[in-house]
């Protein structure tokens, strides 16, 4: 519930002159949560007849019966403005007051137009990876409103610990009506992220007045990043399918799984970024799409041949493209294929490949956790240090080479 606000109205003169025989401007100041503003009301006094502590003209001429009875309209006309907000349950501010003593409409901030703004300034500025997410979030956002409170759309101001709360609740009891998942905790994490980040915007562009996010706490979990072994890495380089989608998945995976390349670079991966240094070794020079971090990785022989081998691939030809790439739900649905022909137990999708050169093919081989952390583009060394803390047979091989050198 919101705590009820603090609502004031005081008269007060400002003059320019400080002779006590001066004209002042008569102004009603209004305060409201601690807010304030003054609104002429036209009209001067002098200064000598104007009493500062009650806020009123002193004396029984005319000019200032007049004078003190518009004061009382005024004081009267505010105060029927505020109490009509609180009674409408409007959004009760020194702008809604003062707005509505004015006769003036207040645009009312929502959640709809917050969106729309978001969506507007960002879309030049977001992966399009990160605003199909906010999209989904914006979704759940609708759907949330409508189940919860009957409505379309709400109000900013109305934003509060008990929404955040109440929408947390709603993504965890949610039943997807398509082949979808339930949400897990960290993906309803991500969507009480993207919440916080639309209300932080609202705070700049002050169109709510506090963060209803200050006493909200979330909770990610520790989540595993899965890779291939050795052994099922090398299993699938061995394999070949006489089904040409298939190989084509399976090779556009391999190339992930020695490189580091996401789905999204792999698929806009071209010649031009193909580079050839001084000594002769041929690296990949690309600006990651998530962050527009640069990217340098030199080329390891088993990711030349596979470039090597789609040289003359039509559909890649025709994009500009090493690899004749498909869209990314058709890819992981083709790999789900690709594992149980090979029979790897583990659900695979692309984003393993950059978790296998991440630990299988660079950590686990001596490669610096510095070095692997500049080529996957991470702008922390932190979000690398993941990687390393699963990698249980390079620490116990390098307990083996320790015990050697005791004994």
């Amino acid at each position: 519930m919101r705590s009820k606000s603090t609502f004031g109205i005081h008269f007060v003169v400002r003059s320019l002159k400080t002779e006590v025989d001066s004209k002042a401007t008569v102004y009603v100041r209004i305060v409201v949560n601690g807010q304030r503003t003054e609104i002429s009301l036209k009209s001067k006094v002098s200064i000598r007849d104007w009493d500062h502590v009650r806020g009123r003209a002193k004396g029984r001429r005319e000019e200032i019966v007049s004078l003190n009875q518009h004061i009382e309209r005024v004081r009267s006309l505010i105060t029927d403005a505020y109490h009509q907000l609180v009674q409408e349950q409007s959004e009760v501010s020194i702008d809604t007051v003062k707005a509505r003593f004015l006769g003036e409409e207040v645009e009312v901030f929502t959640i709809d137009k917050l969106i729309a703004y978001h969506s507007s300034t960002m879309s030049l500025r977001l992966a399009p990876g990160t605003i199909k997410n906010y999209t989904t979030t914006e979704r759940y956002l609708r759907e949330f409103i409508l189940q919860y409170y009957g409505k379309k759309d709400y109000k900013l101001i109305d934003l509060s610990y008990r929404f955040i709360v109440d929408f947390e609740t709603f993504l965890r009891n949610y039943k997807p009506k398509d082949h979808h998942q339930p949400l897990n905790n960290n993906g309803v994490m991500k969507h009480i992220e993207r919440l916080r980040k639309l209300a932080n915007l609202a705070v700049s562009l002050e169109w709510i007045p506090r963060d209803p996010f200050a006493q909200f706490k979330k909770h990610f979990e520790r989540v595993e990043r899965k890779s291939l072994s050795a052994y099922e890495l090398q299993l699938l380089s061995d394999k070949t399918f006489s089904i040409k989608r298939l190989q084509q998945v399976l090779d556009m995976f391999l190339f992930s799984c020695y490189t580091g390349l996401s789905f999204i670079d792999l698929s806009g991966l071209s010649s031009s970024h193909i580079v050839q240094k001084d000594n002769r070794k041929k690296w990949i020079f690309i600006n990651r799409t998530k962050t527009n971090e640069p990217v340098r990785i030199p080329l390891l022989p088993q990711a030349l041949l596979l470039i090597e081998k789609y040289k003359d691939d039509v559909r890649a030809l025709e994009n500009n493209t090493v690899f004749p790439c498909i869209s990314n739900q058709r890819m992981n649905g083709y790999l789900k294929e690709v594992a149980e022909i090979c029979g790897i137990e583990k659900t695979l999708t692309f984003h393993i490949a950059r978790h296998t050169f991440a630990t299988t093919v660079t950590l686990s081989n001596g490669v610096p956790i510095e070095s692997v952390s500049k080529m996957l583009g991470h702008t922390s060394i932190r979000t690398t240090q993941i990687y390393a803390k699963v990698i249980e047979q390079k620490i116990e091989s390098d307990m083996e080479k320790l015990e050697c050198s005791l004994t």
